[in-house]
């Protein structure tokens, strides 16, 4: 008779929450996006669970230099409805990144998490900027910073523990 290894289930409170700085000038809007969302969900990480919100914090800054390829500036086109009786609400790509690219940035992010209550927890782990500046340089600076390479994107992976279980010299904070 053979034994079987059990299957370890982490818990979200077990896994250390990171901060991702990735910048997206001269990005593809698609792949910089799917690599966003993976790390959002957490599957870069060995102790993936898919039904856990598992993932890290991600800060996107100059969304307004990303690039998108081909004619979608004026072929593609966003849908949003009001609610109201004919309030279909259309606007182009190339229109979308001049006025309001982080809204841009984040749908195409968004649309590639999870369509439920999991996914919406991931996507407010998401910071996105038009510019390079962001309001979470006091936060970013008091951790310790490394760089990796996510296939040609530049990712500043900055490590931090989870708010809980941070240490304060005098004990847990």
């Amino acid at each position: 008779m053979t034994r079987r290894a059990k299957t370890k289930a982490f818990l979200a409170s077990e896994v250390p929450q990171t901060w991702h700085l990735v910048d997206a000038s001269g990005q593809v809007l698609g792949r910089m996006a799917a690599r966003v969302a993976a790390l959002l969900r957490g599957k870069h990480k060995p102790t993936f669970t898919p039904n856990q919100n598992m993932g890290d914090s991600v800060i996107v800054i100059n969304a307004a230099q990303v690039v998108l390829t081909g004619k979608k500036k004026v072929q593609k086109i966003y849908h949003r409805h009001t609610g109201y009786i004919g309030g279909l609400k259309s606007i182009s790509a190339g229109t979308l990144q001049r006025e309001r690219p982080d809204r841009m940035v984040t749908w195409a992010i968004t649309g590639m998490l999870p369509k439920n209550k999991l996914g919406r927890a991931m996507a407010k782990r998401l910071r996105v900027y038009a510019g390079p500046t962001h309001p979470h340089g006091a936060q970013i600076q008091q951790m310790q910073k490394k760089v990796a390479p996510t296939g040609g994107a530049a990712v500043e992976v900055v490590s931090a523990a989870a708010p809980a279980e941070r240490q304060t010299p005098e004990g847990n904070g």
